[in-house]
């Protein structure tokens, strides 16, 4: 077998095998007897398509180019489609992003709106749509600018007759409540149709801090009464709602310290692992019933597998499968289960469960290895002792190439990735990015820092008042206790994130001295900006619960701010930026640059039109991979290993 240095083993995974398969199917559900999935295409300007699995086996796409099924409320979005089928076929609801219309789509037909164009600041725009029996109306959460600043915005139910009427006609649109909060989701009505439940929340909380559950009597006109409040507030985050066919109410609640699943108030599997997580998009769900008083539901520490719950004794029983992490978008229909499931060995893949046999089967967007699969990486769930005793949890990915081995006398280089949120977490699922990275000699270590969520609302709590200081002193204290156990190189560690990440990434080349370079992707750069409304709504009083409040602690948002910095920073770095990001605008990266510039740090700066907060183009993904590795070879020395480059980073 070849013995040949770290980070020189031949690959098959390029560029653009990680740009092909980047992206995931999500927001499933069944029309009629039909599963119906969002898939990605990024070769395809990004875009979503929608999916459609016949029940005789068939796989169908349903939109065509340029159509685009993907919600921008709350810029992060909400399940953006519904449907059902009828005698004269199906009717599906999508919003478009183009334009951020609801459309309806019929089978044979061309897509036609439903909603009108709003030209006032971010338009109107729609999320969680859902069609009530019975009703000519498509019931969702609307989003609507009222000026041109990210703030001037309301957001309401809302239901959209399904005649067209109000394709121009704004006036024709019924809002459901009035407006009394910030954000809400959208509603859940019970089978007898007589009542609506949804979770509203408002600032300066985040949903995982604290919302509230709401819960109204319907009349048989579609008027919603006065709600009620019936779970939630004083620091209680109730992630979902759902009403099981008996009628009781079920929700996912983190008053026992962790997002268990209560049923009309009382805890009924109350463990300590996660039945939820951060609502970051409108519509996401973990749990649904079952007509025979079960439910499906995902659950864990950290990765979320798939079982089934028995509400009235509290027993999960696992799906068998492969896949590891499931995504919390889940449909049913009798007693059949659809998800979205991955595993370290394969991506993600819309399976169904037949809840009463047990039987679990790829029926969407199945995984096909693109290269052998002695190439992807073994990941290592490991928990390190950081500040203060504290765990932190990681996933490790070790080198691993089936046909070569380095010198026993060297060790490897390391990636240290910070997820984004940074109320969220890494996921076990194979990820080609670092498959690409493994597979060439470059170890990866994904760290769950204080703050990430799966590990309880403790674990959760770490980071308020403590973003840039508990997360990059976790990641330190992995890639440190790394090397001193000898699975890392000490001199050639680098840390790389996006958004929030992006966030943990520049904080740390300004605040350690642990990383011999940088990857920064669409950060999070100048607090003081961001408190200024230098971003969008919902984002806008997050830094109160991270950071503290501004009129407070005015001098902390400058201290640890990384633009405010740059000339702190000492090893290389990397910077990619969306220049349509509204989430972190290009002008911080803009500021961080110019004094990194000023001090003369080596530096890269990518920059790609049309491109937001999360990439979504085949070709900007390449692009940003290649500088990504192509950073690592000239800092790590192993370009002058394996072949010269053109030149220098920056």
């Amino acid at each position: 077998m070849p013995i040949l240095p770290y980070g020189t083993w031949p690959s098959p995974i390029d560029a653009r095998t990680v740009a092909a398969c980047d992206g995931r199917p999500d927001d499933v559900g069944f029309v009629g007897d039909d599963v119906w999935w969002t898939e990605p295409r990024p070769k395809e300007d990004g875009r979503r398509t929608l999916m459609r699995r016949r029940s005789d086996g068939a796989v169908e796409q349903m939109l065509p180019a340029p159509w685009d099924a993907r919600s921008r409320v709350i810029e992060y979005g909400g399940r953006p489609w519904t449907g059902r089928a009828g005698t004269d076929g199906f009717l599906v609801v999508f919003a478009h992003r183009a334009d951020q219309r609801l459309y309806a789509l019929r089978p044979g037909g061309e897509p036609r709106p439903l909603t009108p164009v709003s030209a006032v600041g971010g338009g109107l725009r729609w999320a969680e749509p859902s069609l009530p029996d019975g009703r000519a109306e498509v019931w969702c959460v609307m989003e609507e600018f009222t000026g041109d600043g990210p703030g001037d915005v309301r957001r309401v139910l809302a239901a959209v007759p399904l005649d067209g009427s109000a394709a121009e006609d704004r006036d024709a649109v019924r809002e459901l409540v009035p407006e009394r909060h910030r954000f809400l989701s959208g509603p859940r009505l019970s089978l007898d149709g007589r009542r609506a439940a949804w979770l509203a929340w408002d600032h300066p909380r985040m949903p995982w801090d604290e919302t509230e559950l709401l819960v109204a009597e319907v009349d048989p006109s579609g008027v919603l009464g006065e709600p009620e409040r019936v779970a939630g507030g004083r620091s209680e985050s109730v992630a979902q709602v759902e009403w099981a066919a008996d009628g009781a109410l079920l929700y996912t609640s983190d008053r026992t310290g962790w997002w268990n699943i209560h049923r009309d108030g009382a805890p009924v599997c109350p463990r300590e692992e996660e039945f939820a997580g951060p609502l970051w998009r409108l519509g996401l769900r973990w749990s649904a019933p079952l007509d025979n008083g079960l439910a499906a539901v995902l659950h864990g520490r950290g990765a979320l597998r798939l079982g089934i719950l028995d509400v009235e004794s509290g027993e999960v029983v696992d799906a068998a499968g492969p896949w590891t992490e499931f995504a919390p978008t889940l449909a049913v229909l009798g007693d059949r289960v659809a998800a979205v499931g991955a595993s370290p060995h394969s991506g993600y893949e819309v399976v169904e469960l037949d809840a009463r046999t047990g039987h679990t089967r790829v029926v969407g967007h199945p995984h096909h290895d693109v290269v052998d699969p002695a190439y992807y990486p073994r990941p290592r769930v490991r928990t390190f002792v950081g500040a203060e005793g504290r765990e932190v949890h990681a996933t490790v990915y070790p080198p691993r190439h089936p046909d070569c081995v380095a010198p026993e006398t060297e060790c490897p280089p390391y990636v240290v990735r910070a997820h984004g949120g940074p109320t969220g977490r890494s996921t076990l699922a194979l990820d080609l990015a670092i498959a690409a990275l493994t597979s060439r000699g470059i170890g990866v270590v994904e760290v769950d820092y204080g703050g990430s969520s799966g590990y309880g609302r403790e674990y959760r709590d770490r980071l308020r008042g403590e973003w840039g200081v508990v997360d990059v002193a976790d990641c330190a204290a992995v890639a440190l206790a790394l090397a001193a156990e000898g699975s890392a190189d000490r001199d050639r560690i680098a840390v790389s994130g996006g958004s929030a990440g992006g966030w943990t990434a520049a904080a740390s080349l300004v605040g350690t001295d642990v990383y011999a370079c940088g990857t920064i992707v669409y950060p999070v750069l100048d607090l003081v900006d961001w408190a200024a409304g230098g971003t969008h709504d919902f984002e806008s009083h997050y830094l109160e619960t991270l950071v503290g409040p501004h009129a407070r602690v005015p001098e902390r948002y400058a201290e640890r701010s990384p633009a405010a910095h740059a000339d702190r920073i000492t090893a290389p770095f990397l910077l990619l930026q969306g220049l349509d990001d509204v989430i972190c605008p290009p002008a911080q990266a803009e500021r961080l640059l110019a004094r990194a510039t000023e001090r003369g740090v080596p530096h890269t700066y990518l920059a790609f039109p049309g491109e937001g907060h999360g990439f979504r183009r085949a070709e900007t993904i390449a692009r940003a991979w290649e500088a990504e590795l192509r950073l690592y070879e000239e800092v790590f020395g192993i370009s002058a290993l394996i072949r010269p480059h053109p030149g220098p980073v920056g």
